[in-house]
């Protein structure tokens, strides 16, 4: 067996386990199983979201018992344990969409408190999907321990009729289907197909998204982001981990010492190269947080206008995450930045060496998939409109917007809810060139900030997706396309000008030129707010109720208030 050294002289399980007055403690720690050996070594906490509800961890328990084998062998002790975790896909679209990101503040929160009670050491935090990720990231930043992440890996698309599907495929079907332009029995083949089995959905979205930034960031290893689920190469990966935690203890090499703010410049690097989701924005903010690091929203305008835009996964293009993989994965993207200056190859990584380092020989094998040679455009994915509707910045998949809607202007449709609005896209009352405005729908107006993948896909399904701008104080799920504007702030609830939006005033969107603008005088916007008063959420009491009280603006991630 091998042997743990560190050369500092106690490690935080000292607390539960040394002295006179831990008898009792080492007492109950024995009734785990643990002997005298097991004392001398480091308690390494396995949180693991393992879940029956959610696909993309239906098959992590597998994983973790992979890598406790590896922890063991390392010479530390493992004790997993859990966190909650919500599908999105299966919440989205009714009131379950309240709970997502809000779930989030609970998983940090966990994983802090279980974290500090037991006197863990290091920590392995095993997850897949959205809100979990960067809820364990969160709760590690605030912990500061050594501490790595294992992602349970993307799941393989579907095929149905020749073509590649995936989550998004079904949601814009549902429109179709109420367009006339495919039966019901078409939707419930593809329904059939679309998701075949464990990982987190196939495309570009929020889940895979941020196993791809965690990567990029140094906080897991190379192959973390693209590597699918049902790969061989995710046990291998599982192995390394439960290695490198107790590597990472030994070496007094903690958290915050890899999450820097060079980090997070590289994630946002790789994040504008791969084209992610909207909510990574929300989440790097979060975690930037939790971390002590300041965070400016514009910092995503100025890091993407150097960064080409060299992906188009889905829901951006018609390739998946495997392809993505197959071609080198995020190590080929980021050794192709870093060959660019674009990255600071010098940043620490849970390997024990640099980024540079990790990526070192990383090449692109499929130009197809990953345009390093001809980009899709010399600047990155994301991007940030600042204007009279969005004083503080909203923001959108700049890489998932057709180009005959980079710039839009039209008559705006308001609706108080997404079931509002999907009724009316459903019902025929929106037309190519109208701007649909959903508002009451961010951090505290939700509350709750709910992903609004439905009417999204219910506007593409119409045939209304590159004709129609949709923008909220609300959120999109990664899979959502189109010029879908969100994380508008100040959100209604506060009083922002979304608030003070009507039915008829026109609405300029150039996003090229990262403007969001209401062309209504300040003077009639003062007259409105004067008449103005914020409404109260309709939602039970409990968790949502403080929730709403103590969340911030989503320009600063949807955090708690301190």
């Amino acid at each position: 067996m091998a042997h743990f050294h560190n050369p500092k002289k106690s490690l935080p399980s000292d607390k539960v386990k040394r002295g006179l007055g831990r008898a009792p403690h080492r007492s109950l720690l024995r009734a785990l199983g643990l002997d005298d050996e097991h004392m001398e070594k480091p308690f390494i906490g396995v949180i693991n979201s393992y879940s029956e509800i959610i696909p993309g961890h239906i098959h992590l328990r597998a994983l973790a018992e992979t890598a406790k084998g590896a922890v063991k062998e390392a010479g530390g002790v493992p004790f997993e344990t859990d966190t909650i975790g919500i599908c999105d896909g299966i919440a989205m679209n009714h009131e379950g969409m309240r709970a997502s990101l809000p779930s989030r503040e609970v998983i940090a929160d966990s994983v802090e408190l279980v974290s500090r009670a037991h006197g863990f050491d290091g920590l392995l935090l095993i997850a897949s999907c959205d809100k979990i990720i960067p809820g364990m990231l969160m709760g590690a930043a605030r912990l500061d321990l050594p501490a790595i992440f294992l992602g349970g890996g993307p799941m393989l698309s579907g095929h149905y009729k020749g073509e590649k599907v995936d989550l998004k495929s079904v949601f814009e079907a549902v429109g179709k289907v109420e367009a006339g332009k495919m039966s019901e029995e078409e939707l419930y083949d593809l329904e059939c197909v679309a998701c075949p089995g464990a990982g987190s959905c196939a495309g570009m979205f929020t889940a895979n998204s941020m196993n791809c930034l965690a990567e990029s960031m140094g906080l897991a290893l190379p192959g973390n982001g693209a590597t699918p689920a049902v790969y061989a190469e995710r046990q291998h990966l599982a192995m390394q981990a439960g290695e490198r935690v107790v590597r990472l203890v030994a070496d007094d090499i903690n958290f915050r010492q890899i999450l820097t703010p060079e980090a997070i410049a590289n994630g946002l690097a790789v994040d504008n190269a791969l084209g992610c989701s909207t909510n990574t924005v929300l989440h790097i903010a979060a975690i930037a947080h939790e971390a002590g690091i300041d965070w400016d929203l514009g910092l995503v305008n100025e890091i993407g206008a150097k960064v080409p835009n060299l992906c188009k996964i889905s829901p951006a293009g018609s390739h998946d995450m495997e392809e993505l993989h197959l071609a080198g994965g995020v190590p080929a993207v980021m050794n192709h930045l870093l060959s660019l200056g674009l990255l600071d190859g010098d940043q620490k990584s849970v390997t024990g060496g640099t980024i540079a380092e990790n990526v070192s020989g990383a090449e692109v094998t499929d130009q197809n998939i990953i345009h390093s040679d001809e980009p899709y455009s010399p600047t990155g994915g994301l991007a940030v409109l600042y204007g009279s509707l969005a004083p503080n910045g909203a923001v959108v998949k700049e890489s998932a917007v057709d180009p005959e809607m980079l710039t839009h202007v039209g008559p705006c449709k308001i609706y108080q809810s997404e079931e509002e609005a999907v009724e009316a896209i459903f019902g025929g009352k929106i037309y190519a060139g109208d701007v649909v405005i959903i508002r009451y729908e961010g951090p505290k107006g939700g509350p709750g900030m709910r992903e609004m993948l439905a009417p999204t896909s219910a506007l593409s399904g119409m045939g209304l997706g590159n004709s129609v701008a949709l923008i909220t104080d609300g959120r999109f799920s990664g899979a959502t396309r189109g010029a879908s504007i969100g994380h508008v702030s100040p959100e209604a609830q506060e009083g922002g000008p979304i608030a003070l939006v009507r039915d008829g005033d026109i609405v300029a969107v150039d996003i090229p030129a990262r403007t969001l603008e209401l062309r209504v005088e300040a003077e009639e916007l003062e007259s409105r707010l004067k008449e103005w008063s914020a409404p109260t959420p309709d939602v039970p009491r409990g968790y949502l109720t403080r929730y709403a009280k103590l969340v911030s603006s989503a320009d600063k991630g949807a955090v708690f208030t301190d």
